[in-house]
């Protein structure tokens, strides 16, 4: 059965939604969609999202979700009928995200887990949205001992370590969703999301794949933070998307772990890498960063069964696509280093 809507569409709001994942978030549900896009570009990039803003469906507000705002009031939303129709859905993607911006924001990033996400809860219960929020494989911290993690794993998390900011911030913002659940009655859900890939991934972001990718593009030594024993998996955006989306559209509230189960090698990796790039970069191996974290694998069997998903995207596809695209920004980064 088909809802009627005063604005014609579904009103959708997605905090940080010119980040990499929240801007292709953007992309999937534009087409059939009121799709409202906040974000303050702490980390994220404007250029992300400049093929939407003249897309009809498509409406852009520059805010910092840590400060309250009534978001029915912007003048530009009335096409959207949103004082009258609210919204139906919202997608929290609001937080830095970068290993390398840990030292350099981590009072933000920390206020944003906390009270950005307040803000966007309350912004749930006014309108009695649905609501999920994403959060990150980095809530389980330090398993070295687990080979599949499973959602009903407690973790293992430093609270004063240097990624402290963000792996507790991120498991503060679960329990506050989760206590909103039981004690408002929303319906929220929390995805943890593993290792994502894809185009639009800033370059300079200290991530392992842009940070292969990179090295093979400009014909440098790949540089592997840990052993050659550790390994990795990692999924595709569209199937990330493609999870979000069906857990929305779901019933269940607990946790659910997004990711690939198809664990590789990092050193396999970075031979895929220069293999498909074509690049003679050779592959060293040093000291982990403060920062980096290591790398666990998800078990998916709750997914599979909640929402009947999987990984459907090959690794080499995935990684053809991600370094096509960063074929066509290197250049700028090339600026950034110069």
């Amino acid at each position: 059965m088909t809802e009627n809507y005063p604005s014609g569409k579904k009103n959708i709001l997605i905090l940080g939604g010119a980040g990499f994942i929240g801007s292709h978030l953007c992309d999937r549900l534009v087409q059939d969609n009121h799709v409202v896009c906040v974000d303050n570009f702490i980390t994220s990039s404007p250029q992300n999202i400049d093929h939407l803003l003249t897309n009809p469906n498509f409406e852009f507000i520059k805010h910092d979700i840590t400060r309250a705002f009534d978001i029915e009031e912007y003048p530009e939303l009335k096409k959207f009928d949103v004082s009258i129709q609210g919204f139906q859905e919202i997608y929290n993607l609001a937080c830095p995200t970068s290993p390398k911006e840990y030292n350099k924001i981590p009072i933000e990033t920390l206020i944003t887990n906390s009270l950005g996400s307040f803000n966007a809860l309350e912004i749930a219960k006014k309108f009695n949205a649905k609501f999920l929020h994403l959060s990150t494989s980095a809530i389980y911290g330090d398993l070295s001992d687990v080979d599949y993690v499973r959602e009903d794993n407690f973790g293992n998390v430093n609270p004063v370590g240097p990624r402290s900011c963000y792996n507790e911030g991120k498991r503060f913002a679960e329990s506050l969703v989760i206590n909103y659940h039981g004690k408002e009655g929303l319906d929220t859900k929390i995805a943890r999301i593993f290792n994502t890939f894809g185009p639009r991934m800033k370059i300079d972001d200290g991530r392992m794949i842009p940070d292969f990718v990179a090295s093979a593009l400009l014909k440098k030594d790949i540089v592997i933070y840990g052993s050659e024993t550790e390994i990795g998996s990692y999924c595709y955006i569209d199937d990330t998307l493609d999870a979000l989306v069906a857990l929305m559209a779901s019933d269940y509230n607990g946790p659910v772990n997004v990711g690939s189960d198809q664990a590789i090698s990092i050193a396999d990796m970075a031979k895929k890498i220069i293999n498909i790039v074509g690049s003679d970069s050779k592959i060293e191996f040093t000291e982990h960063l403060p920062y980096t974290a290591k790398q666990i694998i998800p078990n998916v069997a709750l997914a599979k069964s909640i929402i009947g998903w999987f990984p459907m995207v090959s690794l080499d596809v995935g990684l053809e696509k991600t370094i096509h695209d960063m074929k066509i920004n290197i250049n700028e980064y090339q600026v950034k280093l110069s």
